[in-house]
């Protein structure tokens, strides 16, 4: 005989896979702070490698090490963190997990293979990009900080196309602690509270 749940036991089993979701984003809230590092890092040493006439000597050199190393750590601690606390995986939580790996990949392939085709492009796609993934995690976990810096991050992305290029790691470095860095902290600080 099929089992059929209430409108009331659906709706807090939802609610229980949010918060449940939520606990593990808040407990992994310093990796969006690291992603943000890493990304304003590179592109803070690219516009200082800019101005002192080092661009060609260490701008790709430093880009393929920084990111893969975030990503080679990222990967290592989400799986023993996943092993320690032994949480149960929520959909919600493979979603974004998935879509995360998904668009750092695909911002990586863009940044190494096409970034010649992009050309001016190139930053305010990765901004966009990075903020639809922003966006739609703040929304999956319900954390406003998060949704906030991603619109903001979003808009940074479309404002980029009207500058100079020059300006671009500007943005990118704007971008980074807008969308990134301040909603990982406020991620770290609400698990915190919630203590």
């Amino acid at each position: 005989m099929e089992e059929r749940i209430t409108p009331e036991e659906s709706l807090l089993l939802i609610t229980k896979t949010i918060e449940e979701t939520k606990k593990r984003f808040q407990e992994n809230g310093h990796i969006i702070i690291l992603w943000g590092i890493i990304t304003f890092t590179v592109f803070f040493s690219q516009y200082m490698f800019v101005l002192v006439g080092w661009y060609k000597l260490f701008d790709i050199i430093w880009t393929t090490i920084l990111f893969p190393l975030g990503v080679i750590y990222t990967f290592i601690y989400v799986k023993k963190k996943a092993k320690k606390d032994n949480l149960p995986k929520t959909i919600i939580g493979r979603i974004i997990g998935t879509m995360g790996g998904l668009v750092g990949a695909n911002l990586m392939i863009l940044g190494l293979v096409f970034s010649q085709q992009l050309g001016t492009a190139i930053a305010p796609i990765f901004l966009i990009i990075l903020a639809l993934h922003i966006i739609v995690t703040g929304a999956s976990i319900k954390f406003k900080p998060l949704l906030i810096g991603g619109v903001l991050l979003n808009l940074i992305g479309f404002g980029t196309f009207y500058l100079n290029t020059d300006y671009h790691g500007l943005s990118m470095m704007l971008g980074s602690v807008i969308g990134l860095i301040i909603p990982g902290i406020l991620l770290n600080k609400s698990r915190k509270e919630n203590v």
